[in-house]
Parts: C-alpha cells; structure tokens; sequence
C-alpha cells in the first residue's frame, strides 16, 4: 500500500489529488493521512471530496474516509474503464483543480471519457481559470499526444459558483516526451477576458483594454477576445487570460479573476505583469504550468526537460509524489537563473 503523509511539501490538497491520479494509474491501493492539514481548514473539502468520488468512479475504487472534513483517505482503484462521467461540486470549489486530478486517470481508460462537472467555479482564487487549462495546459499537452476537448457550459465564480463544464478525453496508448529547451522568438501574445452579465459595466473590454496598454509600454501588442457571457444568471463575475505563442510553439500563460472591490483595471494589469515577468525571464513553461507538467512527464517514455524562472512548493510536492509512487527520477539545477526540470529516462 502506498503511504502518504499529506501534511509533507506544500501540505495542500495538491497532494492529495495528485496522490489519488498517481495511485490509480498504477493501480496500487492508497492511504493519505493528514490531509490538507497545513491549511487553515484542514481535512476533506467539497471540491476535494468530488475530485475522489470523480476518480473513484472512472476505476471503480473502494473507498473510505470520503466525507466533509475527513483528514484520512483509504483508496483502492480498479481498473479504469471510461465512458460518461458526472460530478458535481455543489460550492465554488475548482473545477478545474478536479479535472486536473482525474485527467491524468483518463488517459488510461479502455474508451473515450466524457466527463460533465457541475455546481462548481470556473474561475475563483488559488486555482487555473478555466480558460488557462484551455489554452495553456490543454495545447501543451497535445503536444505529447494526449487529445482532449473542453467547452465552458457555464461560467462560475465565487461565492455561489454554479458553473459547469464538459471534457472529452481520448485514450492514449503512450505519452511522448517533451523537450522544452528554448523559449524562441516570440510570434503573438494572445487572450480571451471574460465577464458574466457585466456587460454594461464593458468590463470584459476593460480588463482586456488595460492588459493591452501595461503591454504596449513594454513593446508588446496583444490580440483578446471579448466574451461578454449570459451563461450563469446567478453569478456574475469576470477572468482573464494572456498567453504567449512562440517558434518554438512554447506556450507561456497567465491568468487573473475579478473579485468584489477590485476593478476591471486591475484585474487587467494583474494578468499583464505576470505575462511579463514570465517573457521577461524566458523560461520554457510558466511558474504554473511548470508544476501541472510533473506527472505527464514522468509518465512519458523517455528524457523530458523543460525551463521555469522559481521552483514552487507545488513543484517540490509534484516531484516528491511522483518518485515515490511512480519509481522515476527527477532532476533539477539551475542554469543561467533559470531552473532546469528534468525527468531522467529509465
């Protein structure tokens, strides 16, 4: 049985997903204890408790300790089949940190997973927008040969939540390598800003109006969709995302959400800055995108590498789990101020 002590590393809920993707993928039965207990609230949350239940259900899992607040988890998975899978979150809680937690279970499933979540946020605080894993994490990932599709059905945000979303995940026999080793020149900077029946306050156009001004005064242009959204009458709100496109097709990405007191403009410039000081350091993977790579990686045949500007505490939690449950081999150093993530071949 593989043994977890969930208040290691980042001692977050990062652990306890990852752990969860891990431990079904190689088919071995599971004990997290203290979870999530460096946390303010500490023990199962709902977004976690749905994110179990999800994996549960693709593998047919026996599982104990899944209730509210729980801070110990039993968790022994079968074999992952696929098909339609429902999950409702029933809070804000992320959905798409729960879909970052069963993707990596779908790819081995014997058919095609069709995976519908409801009643959860698309956009909210310490979590990837929505829109973020879209074109950010999703493209990267296509690139070693995991084929997905999302679509946003509707947008949620805090408090309420109240959005759904939809991803179809195709099967992959194998996952390539992937070697990132050169951010290269960069080609466009690209964007979609989101508002949630706050289109008479344009602030969808004002996020994305002051993201390309802080841009242009750093020689940079940038192309962003409007959406103004009429998906979700009982939560309104806003996000944005900014990512690169390079010729080395390198994609660096960064995201911000709006919240009660903080205006369109600076939700804006938020985004603007860390798509700066991540092009500015020219790594080959954002700050973020950096941790999500570790498991897809360490599942790939072969030498991955890539380049990030910090090593996060997500990084150290992401590497320390995947060596233990996976048996790989990770390497890190730092080269001309930035850190090289390798995962060594077998």
């Amino acid at each position: 049985m593989i043994e977890i002590d969930g208040s290691q590393k980042s001692g977050s809920g990062t652990i306890l997903r990852l752990s969860v993707a891990l431990a079904t993928i190689v088919n071995q039965p599971l004990h997290v204890y203290n979870i999530r207990k460096n946390r303010p609230q500490s023990g199962l949350r709902p977004q976690h408790l749905e994110a179990v239940i999800t994996a549960a259900k693709l593998c047919n899992a026996e599982v104990k300790g899944t209730e509210l607040g729980s801070k110990e988890l039993w968790y022994k998975p079968g074999k992952v089949s696929g098909g339609t899978i429902i999950a409702e979150i029933g809070t804000a809680g992320s959905i798409p940190m729960l879909l970052m937690t069963v993707l990596p279970i779908c790819i081995f499933a014997e058919k095609t997973v069709n995976l519908h979540v409801s009643k959860g946020g698309t956009d909210v605080s310490n979590s990837p927008t929505i829109n973020y894993m879209k074109y950010v994490l999703l493209p990267t990932l296509k690139r070693m040969g995991i084929n997905t599709k999302l679509n946003v059905d509707k947008y949620g945000y805090y408090p309420r939540g109240m959005g759904e979303v939809s991803m179809t995940v195709e099967p992959c026999s194998s996952i390539n390598p992937i070697l990132l080793e050169e951010l290269g020149k960069l080609k466009a900077i690209k964007g979609v800003s989101v508002c949630t029946f706050l289109a008479e306050r344009k602030v969808a156009e004002r996020q994305a109006n002051r993201a390309k001004d802080y841009l242009k005064e750093r020689g940079q242009s940038a192309d962003i969709q409007i959406i103004n959204d009429k998906s979700n009458q009982l939560q309104k709100g806003s996000s944005l995302v900014l990512w690169t496109e390079t010729n080395t097709n390198t994609i660096l990405g960064a995201d911000a959400i709006g919240e009660l007191r903080k205006t369109s403009e600076t939700v804006g410039k938020e985004a603007a800055e860390k798509l700066i000081a991540e092009i500015s350091a020219e790594p080959t993977v954002d700050i973020h995108l950096a941790d999500m790579l570790i498991p897809y990686i360490a599942l790939a045949e072969g030498k991955s590498a890539y380049l990030t500007r910090t090593i996060s505490e997500h990084v150290e939690a992401n590497i320390w789990l995947t060596e233990k449950i996976m048996n790989t081999k990770f390497k890190v150093e730092k080269i001309n101020g930035l850190y090289r993530i390798e995962k060594v071949s077998e």
